[in-house]
């Protein structure tokens, strides 16, 4: 039974510490839609989307308004698309056409983002994976709510290198095709190692092979609670510091597990899992950065981050799964750049590198998230930066992605504008060195010895 003193206490977590629930993303498998003619394919997408996600948005705001909890998001994932257009699509307007149909049914149900326009390709790709990623700049710069994802790699079956490169160029073709919104599509686009089938989180959710054929995944995010709460125990013990994170872990997680339960039965749709991710937003207040400075950091970047970073990533998960008996997705701590005001004045003072950020991404919960670069850098540098992210994941078995942004026409120092929870970025400046020959060698990085579990 809840009591009053925990219902006081979500409260003030709700109204002073900007507790929330990110999202709730319903989950659609599409592979019952599979068609060779791609007219009646697209139509059977839109047809099913929007059947089963028609009240959606209602029992979000049913929700919110009946508990009072905030659900900044509703979204929906889908069945990765290189696979249900497969038989359908031979050239990249044809998935172009099925990413329009995503955008149309995302309107017609009032979500905010949709995320499957994806790739699994972590051994290597088929023609229609390779289509796919192709048709990528087209998409994301002819829809508004469309996100893409593509897997590249994974402790089991190593980096397909030749997916790599072509991201490189990709994410450059991306940002030249939306450069007149400051790049925004490459915003919309993460490559990941170890992708998850149950990620609620975008621009990377897809509804994974693996699960059933329509699920509930809700991500719940309270950065504010966490440093509201370290700020009682300034100056305490490891112990004490550990502690007081698992707990509030623990409650923030409660939270989300009661939206989640409860939109499960008013849709008649399977619970999947509870993410806990302390996912920041602009918004003073909402920073990750600023738990890490309250657990004793002048600036984010300065030595002794990454440990802090671990400590904090490890016990939110160890809080959040004793909540739930489902936790999953990515759960722990992002920190992406553009949507952390604590992580952009740490970049803005001189704190905070591009390689900081790369060594902090082997202890957090996904990658580089939301980076800006010059836009005159080369794509084998982006696709540099891409294989260095997926080897972490690869070979500490976990899952790594990548969303960078070239701004075209900007050089560091400069900003990219993307306004809402995506913020602004600084431009950082990135490593000038030359790997060309290395991307260009082709073929796939093999897995690591660890892999071989069978």
């Amino acid at each position: 039974m809840i009591n009053i003193n925990e219902v006081i206490e979500t409260n003030k977590m709700i109204e002073q510490e900007k507790l929330d629930v990110r999202t709730i993303t319903l989950g659609i498998s599409l592979l019952d839609c599979a068609d060779s003619n791609l007219d009646e394919l697209n139509r059977k997408i839109y047809d099913k989307i929007t059947r089963i996600a028609s009240n959606l948005v209602s029992t979000g705001n049913r929700i919110q308004k009946e508990y009072g909890i905030p659900i900044v998001n509703k979204r929906i994932a889908v069945t990765p698309i290189a696979l249900v257009g497969a038989a359908a699509c031979k050239s990249v307007e044809d998935y172009v056409s099925i990413a329009k149909t995503l955008d149309k049914a995302a309107v017609a149900v009032g979500v905010n983002f949709i995320g499957g326009y994806s790739a699994l390709v972590s051994k290597a790709m088929t023609e229609s994976d390779r289509l796919l990623i192709e048709s990528i700049p087209m998409a994301l710069s002819q829809t508004e709510r469309v996100c893409s994802s593509v897997n590249v790699g994974s402790t089991k079956t190593g980096i397909d290198m030749n997916a790599v490169k072509l991201l490189g160029e990709i994410i450059l073709k991306t940002a030249e095709a939306t450069k007149d919104r400051d790049c925004i599509g490459c915003a919309k686009l993460v490559v990941f190692c170890n992708a998850p089938d149950d990620n609620p989180f975008m621009a990377g959710a897809f509804h994974g092979v693996t699960e059933g054929d329509a699920v509930i995944n809700v991500g719940v995010s309270g950065p504010g609670v966490v440093k509201k709460a370290l700020e009682s125990v300034r100056g305490a013990d490891f112990e004490t510091l550990c502690e007081t994170i698992k707990k509030t872990a623990f409650k923030i997680t409660r939270v989300g597990q009661l939206v989640a339960r409860e939109a499960s039965r008013l849709m008649n749709i399977p619970f999947g899992i509870i993410d806990l991710s302390l996912a920041p937003t602009p918004a003073i207040g909402d920073s990750v950065a600023e738990i890490l400075k309250e657990i004793g950091l002048e600036e984010v970047g300065a030595p002794g981050t990454t440990a802090a970073l671990a400590l904090l990533n490890d016990q939110v998960k160890k809080g959040g799964v004793m909540a739930s008996s489902y936790v999953g997705g990515l759960s722990g701590a992002f920190i992406p750049v553009s949507e952390d005001q604590g992580m952009i004045d740490s970049v803005e003072a001189g704190a905070l590198t591009l390689e900081k950020l790369e060594a902090m991404t082997c202890v957090c919960s996904v990658g580089l998230d939301m980076i800006a670069i010059p836009g005159d850098t080369k794509a084998t540098t982006i696709s540099g930066i891409i294989a260095d992210e997926m080897a972490i994941g690869m070979v500490n078995q976990k899952t790594t992605a990548v969303r960078i942004i070239p701004a075209i026409g900007k050089k560091a120092g400069e900003r990219v504008e993307f306004g809402g929870l995506l913020g602004y970025a600084p431009v950082m400046s990135i490593n000038r060195f030359d790997c060309g020959d290395f991307i260009n060698r082709g073929g796939r990085i093999p897995a690591p010895i660890h892999s071989f579990k069978n």
